[in-house]
């Protein structure tokens, strides 16, 4: 659910775009299990320790920079004035998340039929998906006066979690060469009605 990004700061020997940029060639030729960090490495002419600075397991490549990504969701929640409401702000956030440049929509579509179709990479998809999921129940939570224990910010954050997955399946199965912004915008709205019916909306 994320677009990677390439690293910042001082010239490095390789970077997370051309590591992925290798990996990826390799898991369409090989398949991913049959991918090895040794191999990834091989390709980029770099050692398996410097590969493992980037990426702490091949699991994570798919993911590109997921833990940026992730605090860039949590500040976009936190900025939304506060008369907006819970499902509004919400949807935004989501939208935003999954927003695309026209020339990253081929590499999003290939990371994203990976991370769907590799039952190898499902057990770390959960924890990727949990910590997503988090920060949305955190923000819930607060608009709402509750922990994010409390049953209503975790069922939401699932709820999301069910809304865009929903969507990224349906981009899969077509290809027309657009982005899934679309097919998100009508997911995302059924948040309205799930927050609206029956609680408050700050």
């Amino acid at each position: 659910m994320v677009s990677a990004q390439r690293a910042s700061g001082r010239p490095q020997v390789t970077s997370h775009g051309a590591i992925e940029a290798a990996a990826f060639e390799l898991f369409a030729h090989r398949g991913f299990e049959a991918t090895t960090m040794d191999d990834i490495a091989a390709v980029l002419g770099v050692s398996r320790r410097t590969l493992f600075r980037y990426y702490p397991s091949k699991n994570d490549i798919p993911w590109g920079l997921f833990d940026a990504s992730l605090l860039r969701l949590r500040e976009f929640l936190w900025a939304v004035p506060a008369e907006v409401p819970v499902f509004e702000a919400v949807q935004r956030a989501v939208l935003d998340f999954n927003r695309l440049d026209e020339g990253a929509i081929a590499q999003h579509r290939r990371r994203m039929a990976l991370l769907l179709g590799t039952p190898t990479l499902q057990a770390h998809s959960v924890i990727r998906h949990a910590q997503w999921c988090r920060v949305i129940a955190e923000y819930v939570a607060a608009r709402y006066a509750l922990s994010p224990e409390d049953m209503l910010p975790r069922v939401v954050g699932r709820v999301c979690l069910a809304l865009a997955m929903s969507a990224y399946e349906q981009w899969l199965e077509q290809d027309d060469g657009k982005g899934v912004e679309e097919l998100l915008e009508r997911s995302m709205a059924h948040l309205r009605h799930y927050l609206v019916d029956g609680d408050p909306v700050p």
